[in-house]
């Protein structure tokens, strides 16, 4: 008789413990309804040498929930997880390859619950399980944002739900909406009680100790954005000296730096110095840690970051005040303008205060429609009065000004008015759909009366 096998693809343990949270919220069923394997995915740029998340602590109580854990790198080695896929006639040999290496019967029926199905792994599973149901989950702001890639409807008509956290209540994520998939929530209750259950197996850490003796009130959150070739490394030290220098100013004299897990060493060092000189004490917390293990101990009275989705878990599941640093600039360099990082920095920039100065936040509503071909037409007429109320701030301004003229929007590019606020190519387009209006009504106006 067939069973079925679920398989659950993750490759942080923040992802892990979203999915851990599902299972104890019931939204998988209950515990023997099927069989639960857990496919752990190592897609750093160098695998061999990046934190494995078996390394971290509260991955062993998290794993427990599984059946069995599998390893996607040892499965497709030598190739790397986020540039490998199978050719279109090899997925059935692939999948009776997986199905052997597993230990899934041929007919056991298999559902997948994958992040970033827009990229490997996630496309690739989905592509070599092709009977399967997919869910899809994600664990962090990009949920807010459109999909990235357009899907195969071979994929995209297989996709039954979004599963996200409820970071920020009643915004309702945009991801696979075009698809017509309905998002579902993973209930706050659980996601906290699965962050509480790591927090306690990292209690007894060593490393952890020599932090909360200093009695930190402000955590720095690095995001290491030179290793995605968004900053240079001299320009993500000077990010989180700047940060330094705001938590200074807000009146802090211990602080906490929490470095990204695959920053390299010294990163801090440039930090460090800054601290020196303020006069400050700053401790550098460099251990395989969630940085909300590090809210539930220390207890911070400010967590200071430019765009990370632990700067949202701060203020949802621990209370604590939040500020930004940096968005502007990051925002500025995002290349090229469809980048699923903008909408994160978009929704930071609109619901966090700046550390630096007082601002009127940007707007978020119709940045996401911009990054992505999408066929959601009944925006458009939405879109046409945001221009005019919008901040007039072109870091943050949501739309490049190219966009202006293409899409036929009211208010012109910076410098490239005429007589009448408008581009001359933009008057003429909007003069030439007028004038084609007019005359269709003309025209069927003169056959209605013959």
């Amino acid at each position: 008789m067939p069973h079925t096998t679920q398989i659950f693809q993750v490759s942080t343990l923040y992802g892990a413990a979203t999915l851990a949270a599902a299972l104890d919220a019931g939204l998988y069923g209950p515990r023997g309804k099927a069989r639960r394997v857990l496919l752990v995915s190592n897609n750093a740029a160098i695998p061999e040498t990046a934190l494995r998340i078996d390394e971290m602590y509260g991955y062993a109580p998290i794993a427990a929930r599984f059946d069995s854990v599998v390893g996607w790198n040892e499965a497709i080695s030598p190739y790397h997880p986020s540039t490998w896929g199978p050719r279109g006639h090899d997925t059935e040999l692939w999948q009776r390859a997986f199905r052997l290496r597993w230990d899934i019967d041929e007919r056991d029926m298999i559902e997948l619950a994958v992040e970033s199905i827009q990229a490997n792994p996630a496309r690739a599973l989905a592509a070599i399980f092709s009977e399967a149901a997919v869910d899809v989950y994600a664990d962090g702001l990009m949920s807010y944002g459109p999909t990235r890639e357009k899907l195969p409807l071979t994929i995209a008509r297989r996709i039954r739900r979004l599963l996200h956290l409820d970071l920020i209540p009643g915004l309702r994520p945009l991801l696979l909406s075009e698809y017509g998939v309905e998002p579902g929530i993973v209930p706050d209750e659980a996601f906290r009680g699965v962050l509480d259950e790591i927090s306690r197996e990292a209690a007894d850490d060593p490393r952890l100790a020599p932090v909360l003796a200093e009695a930190p009130t402000a955590v720095l959150l690095g995001q290491y954005l030179a290793a995605i070739n968004i900053l240079s490394a001299r320009e993500e030290e000077d990010l989180h000296v700047r940060m330094l220098t705001g938590a200074v100013r807000a009146g802090h004299r211990s602080i906490v730096f929490k470095p990204h897990p695959t920053a390299p060493a010294g990163y801090s060092a440039a930090l460090s110095k800054a601290a020196a000189d303020a006069g400050v004490r700053l401790t550098v917390l460099d251990a395989p840690l969630l940085a909300e293990t590090l809210y539930e101990h220390c207890r911070p009275e400010l967590v200071v970051g430019c765009f990370s989705t632990a700067m949202v878990t701060a203020s949802a599941y621990y209370d604590v005040p939040v500020a930004r640093v940096g968005t502007a600039l990051v925002m500025r360099r995002l290349r090229p303008y469809p980048n699923s990082n903008r909408v994160p920095l978009a929704v930071i920039d609109h619901l966090v205060p700046d550390l630096e100065r007082e601002d009127t936040p940007a707007l978020v509503g119709r940045a996401p429609d911009t990054l992505s071909p999408d066929p959601r037409g009944r925006l458009l007429h939405a879109a046409e009065d945001v221009p005019v109320t919008a901040r007039g701030d072109d870091e943050l301004a949501g739309v490049p000004p190219p966009d202006h003229p293409r899409l036929l929007l009211p208010g012109p590019p910076p410098g490239r008015t005429g007589p009448s606020g408008q581009h001359p190519r933009t008057r003429a387009r909007i003069q030439t759909a007028r004038a084609k209006r007019v005359v269709g009504r003309a025209v069927r106006r003169t056959a209605k009366r013959k």
